[in-house]
Order: C-alpha cells, then structure tokens, then sequence
C-alpha cells in the first residue's frame, strides 16, 4: 500500500483554559509559545512534517482560529484547515474531519494528534507512529492508542489499564479499560500496578471503519456527516454546513466511541511527553529538579526553590518563596501554589462568567 494513504490530524479547536493567564480564547496555548520560540502548533506540525508530506497534514479547528492557523503555518493548503463553524466537541470535529479526508482518500490511514502536547522525543514518537500505522493497516478494525508510561502519580490525567498479554511482539496490548482522572492514592496504586498508562488522546484508525463506528455509536452525528459529505464539491456546501454542523451533539471522542469499543489497542510509550494541562506539569516536564526554576521572561530571585517563573515585559523578582507558579500576561497577573496549578482552569470560567453577567 502507498504510504498516501496515510494522513496525520492536528486537533486545534481547544480553549486551553488551565494555562490562564497566558492561554486565552482569542488566543488559547496552541497559539501560544510555551516551551520554546515556536508556539504549540507550529512545533506539532514540525514534529508531523518528520513523516508526513504537506497535503497528508489537516488541521481541524473552529472558524475563529483559522487566520492565527494560516499565520503560523504557511505552507499548509488553506483546503487542509478543516473548520467548525461552531465547536461541537471533539466527536463531531473527528468526524467531519474523517468525512473530509475520505472523500479524497476512501482508503486513508487517520492519525489524530493534539496541537498542544510537549514531545521531547521526536524521533521516538515518529517510529511509534510508522509502528500504528502498520498495526492498522493488518487491523483495520482496531483503534490505536499510545500509552504514556506514568513517571509519577499524576491526578490530572486520565489513564488506560492494559491486560496483561501483549498482542504481538511489538508490546502491542489490548486495552482492558479507560479509567477517570483518580485522586493521589488511587494514581499511586495504578503506578504500582504496572498495567496502567497515562492517556495522550492520540489515535489512529482506518478512516473508513472509523465512520461506521459513529454510525453504530452516534447515529444522529453520522447522518449529518452524510449530508455534509455529499455536498463537498457542491455550490451549496458553506450553506449545508452551516445549517446541519450546529445540529451535531457536543460530545466527547473518547466517552461516546474509543472508551465504548471492544477492539482498542495500546502501545505504552516513553517519550517526554506531557499534555501541558496546567503549569505544574509544564514545569515537571521542562525542569524537573525541584532545587531549579524554570523561567521565561526577566527574573532575579535571592533563595527561593522550585519556581516557575513566566514574565512578559515587566522584571519579576522573588525572596524566599517555594513551590510557586507565578505568570504576568499583559492582562492578569497569576500567583498560586505549585500543587492548586489544577484549578487555574476554574478562575478562567469564573472570570468569564463575570464578564458575561
């Protein structure tokens, strides 16, 4: 088979509201230059570009992030920015997604991928996916996930529980359950246990089978993306699109069809990664001693420890403090422990709640 067939998602549609106050939603941190001078999104698509030629590459999103995407990607073909023209969930974006790709390509390999996940490992995540890609094309019925080896007992994560059997000898493993978020005892007992990995949310499946999964699944979803689909090179698509894509259930991926199938399979995979879900994990991931901080921006510090320190124009300077997140974005100014870094996310919805009253 040609590799053609192969074609790599980057999911850029989210909020990112637990990097307030830096991840905004005019701007959230796919756009944002996080770990490095490159934002999330331009170093995902410089990781996928490693394999993957320029028209193999979609970008899903919402319609308000498409300029920012053509900005910060410009030898993206504006036809592979697939938009929403409302968010409806990441089952609904996948979906037309997949209607999209298979219209062009009825026998595509699809792999999905976060725009705003930290990889250190590039080239180790490429082979994983060369490795997912070949487990498909002999499973075509199977979805493919990877298993983020847990290096410490984190509650921010959902996880995946393996058996205990490998399915072939590339410790290939079918997948036993998708567990919730756990609180610190129980994320302490699955690192002990060996069976469980942490949940990158990324997948690759066989386009074609995927779309009979939503139609067994999500029934509704599937019949909208069947009129969307039959309208792709019509006059009347923008019109049929935006008319039927709002109608779509705002559900999530995972919970409606990957954690409802009997036939997922796991890789577990070391590769530096982190989702950069709050700035605790972003500076456990960057700089993992705790005697060192970890800082963007201006900063002078006299015996502090475990800082991260993330300044804008203004020069911060810190005394004797320990175990702090301390962000300046030209708007807000955050101070909280290391260990709340988790609730950011919930001054980001009480701030927009106020500004909605």
């Amino acid at each position: 088979m040609s590799k053609k067939i192969n074609k790599a998602v980057i999911m850029a549609g989210g909020t990112g509201s637990r990097l307030w106050p830096v991840s905004v939603k005019n701007k959230p941190k796919q756009f944002q230059a996080i770990a490095s001078d490159k934002t999330m999104l331009q170093e995902t698509y410089l990781r996928l570009r490693k394999k993957f030629e320029v028209e193999d590459i979609y970008i899903s999103t919402n319609l308000e992030y498409v300029a920012e995407i053509k900005r910060e990607i410009l030898e993206i073909p504006e036809k592979n920015i697939i938009s929403e023209p409302v968010a409806r969930g990441t089952a609904s974006s996948i979906a037309f997604t997949v209607a999209v790709i298979l219209a062009h390509e009825p026998e595509a390999i699809v792999s999905t991928f976060p725009a705003d996940h930290l990889i250190k490992s590039s080239d180790r995540f490429i082979d994983a996916v060369n490795d997912g890609e070949k487990f498909i094309i002999n499973n075509p019925k199977s979805i493919f996930t990877f298993g983020i080896i847990p290096t410490y007992p984190e509650v921010g994560y959902g996880y995946i529980k393996k058996v205990s059997d490998s399915f072939n000898k590339n410790d290939i493993f079918k997948v036993d359950r998708f567990v919730e978020k756990p609180d610190i005892e129980t994320a302490h007992k699955y690192i002990k246990d060996g069976s469980y990995f942490w949940n990158a949310g990324m997948y690759i499946f066989n386009a074609k089978s995927m779309k009979n999964r939503f139609k067994k699944y999500i029934p509704d979803i599937f019949k909208m993306i069947e009129i969307i689909q039959k309208s792709l090179d019509s006059d009347n698509y923008e019109k049929i699109l935006a008319k039927e894509y709002p109608k779509m259930n705002d559900i999530n991926f995972e919970y409606a069809i990957v954690e409802n199938d009997n036939n997922v399979f796991v890789m577990p995979l070391d590769i530096g990664w982190s989702d950069v879900g709050s700035w605790s994990s972003l500076k456990d991931t960057l700089v993992s001693d705790e005697n060192k901080h970890l800082v963007r921006g201006r900063h002078i510090d006299f015996d502090s420890k475990n800082l991260l320190v993330y300044g804008s124009k203004k020069l911060i300077t810190t005394v004797g403090l320990e175990d702090l997140v301390i962000v300046d974005s030209e708007d807000a100014i955050l101070i909280c422990h290391k260990d709340k870094s988790q609730m950011v996310g919930d001054i980001s919805k009480k701030i927009q709640s106020l500004n909605n009253k």
